[in-house]
């Protein structure tokens, strides 16, 4: 009995880790006091209302927009039969190799007043003055967000609709129903739990995000966030606009995991049989088809990469090849030691949970699972306010130059965020081992260690390998903790695709966007290949 403390400590340890930025934001409030209370009246009675109507109005127009996109697509993919189809099932995925901000600097740097386009058109035609929109606007944030994030949707309402869709639709179709009415009564009713789910996580990115909020000047509670700390030198405020965003994240969360209970439910397992075939579509119904998919992969992947490589065959020479080099070997050493501790902490919460699966287990491993949905700047005061108070406290600690001169707050901020993507992998690599090996392996005498160095980890290669995978390209991707925490003249690809965009040096921006996005190629083309090679379908 009293070795039970010793055994649970790394799991507390990695509790602490992740729990501690929250915890920090939450305890803020403790310290309420009269100024804590005139800050918050005089956020609520000038930026608040700003704040939470953008923010609304953003999520509700991206949450519409993802939903009839992905929506529309994985249906034309899956329910449908028409030339291109194979090719359309992945190329629909290739948005999520797009970071949303990068694909808000191309379309800038391309229709903006000053952008060839618009120059083009003047020049042709004879015109003057503005002859498009304005990009940098809420309406430009909610297509950027709508065409980078509806994969999210198209991933689950694929999955749910490939597994049972063509065999009940066919028995609709028995029974007399025309096409409209299967669609409506039989397609849409199974899809929407994977809809909801879907748009819960496209809520979550876009909540999160601070590129395209920031480039386009748009007043959403990840822009107060980073504007109250850094710009007004003002913790408190910081802190409760991180409180009031964790509180909506954490609402969008319990969403997306009651859609995904209520998508087990939905989804089964059965083959579709020769008779439930996808419905062949003729002249018309095949453009329309083409339309619906080619659109999305049109808008949200090709132009934006056509339009940064545009600088790139136009002048080679005002590119930054002198410190490209410098850049990616930040963003590689970050990305590289955050997914082997990432992939570390991960093994040990998935051995635990399937040796003694008690109640502290399940915790840790719960909490590990929530760290994804909480933003990048609400990571950066839940960090830097307990270094704050240590630093008043103790001065000469120094903790506050280990936090933010070194690589430690950085990590820290990802492994919170990210612990929970290789997680999720790891588990999915445990559960395809048997459990008669671990009690074969104890019957030969070996150990907790032995069993999970000669039995476990053997198997767990390529799911651990998948698992570092995504949380290298999600730390090559992240940008406001990168920002806000990197360490001096350690600038990533991401702070300084970021930072060359500011200063509307969009040329320049383009090849770090382009690195970021041949990296975020590489779990997307995967992704594709394991749904290809998954048997939905004959």
């Amino acid at each position: 009995m009293s070795l039970r403390p010793l055994k649970d400590l790394p799991l507390l340890l990695i509790a602490g880790v992740l729990l501690l930025p929250v915890l920090a934001v939450l305890g803020s409030w403790f310290s309420w006091n009269a100024a804590s209370g005139q800050i918050l009246r005089e956020m609520g009675a000038t930026v608040l209302p700003d704040y939470a109507l953008t923010s609304l109005v953003l999520c509700l127009a991206v949450g519409l927009g993802a939903a009839l996109v992905g929506t529309a697509g994985a249906a034309a993919v899956t329910l449908f039969d028409f030339p291109g189809r194979r090719i359309f099932e992945w190329a629909l995925l290739l948005p999520l190799a797009m970071p949303a901000y990068v694909v808000a600097y191309a379309y800038t740097d391309f229709l903006q007043f000053s952008g060839p386009l618009q120059g083009w058109l003047r020049a042709e035609f004879g015109l003057q003055g503005r002859l498009l929109p304005e990009v940098r606007s809420l309406p430009g944030a909610v297509a950027v967000f709508v065409f980078s994030l509806y994969p999210y949707v198209y991933l689950l309402v694929r999955t749910a609709l490939a597994e049972r869709a063509a065999q009940l639709m066919e028995a609709a179709r028995l029974l007399g129903a025309p096409l409209s009415r299967r669609i409506r009564s039989v397609a849409l009713p199974l899809a929407r739990p994977a809809i909801t789910a879907g748009v819960a996580l496209a809520l979550m990115e876009t909540l999160a995000d601070f590129g395209v909020a920031s480039y386009f000047g748009i007043q959403t509670f990840s822009t107060g966030i980073y504007k109250a700390w850094l710009a007004m030198d003002n913790r408190i405020a910081a802190a409760q606009l991180a409180t009031l965003l964790l509180v909506v994240v954490a609402v969008l969360l319990g969403l997306e995991m009651r859609a995904q209970k209520r998508l087990r439910f939905a989804v089964g397992t059965a083959r579709a049989g020769a008779e439930a075939q996808p419905v062949p579509l003729r002249a018309g119904g095949a453009l329309i088809a083409w339309a619906v998919c080619g659109l999305p992969v049109l808008l949200g992947f090709v132009l934006p990469v056509a339009f940064m490589l545009r600088p790139l065959a136009a002048d080679w020479s005002v590119l930054p090849w002198n410190r490209f080099l410098e850049w990616s070997w930040n963003s590689l050493r970050l990305g590289g030691i955050s997914a082997a501790l990432a992939v570390a902490m991960a093994v040990l919460l998935a051995y635990r949970l399937r040796r003694s699966p008690g109640g502290v287990t399940r915790g840790v491993a719960q909490l590990a699972g929530l760290g994804y949905a909480v933003p990048g700047t609400v990571l950066v005061v839940g960090l830097l306010l307990p270094v704050g108070w240590l630093q008043q406290a103790w001065p000469s600690s120094g903790v506050g130059y280990w936090m933010t001169a070194t690589i430690l707050g950085i990590v820290w901020a990802y492994l919170v965020r990210f612990v929970s993507v290789a997680l999720q992998s790891v588990q999915s690599g445990y559960a395809r081992i048997p459990a008669s090996l671990d009690d074969s392996a104890r019957m030969l005498g070996a150990g907790g260690p032995g069993v999970l160095a000669r039995v476990h980890w053997p198997l767990l290669k390529r799911s651990a390998a998948a698992a570092g995978l995504l949380v290298f390209v999600d730390v090559m991707k992240e940008l406001p903790a990168t920002l806000v925490l990197r360490p001096f003249d350690s600038d990533t690809l991401a702070v300084v695709a970021y930072q060359l965009a500011r200063d509307e040096r969009l040329g320049e921006a383009a090849l770090p966007s382009l690195a970021l996005v041949l990296v975020g190629l590489v779990p997307v083309v995967l992704l594709s290949r394991t749904l290809r090679a998954a048997p939905a379908r004959p």
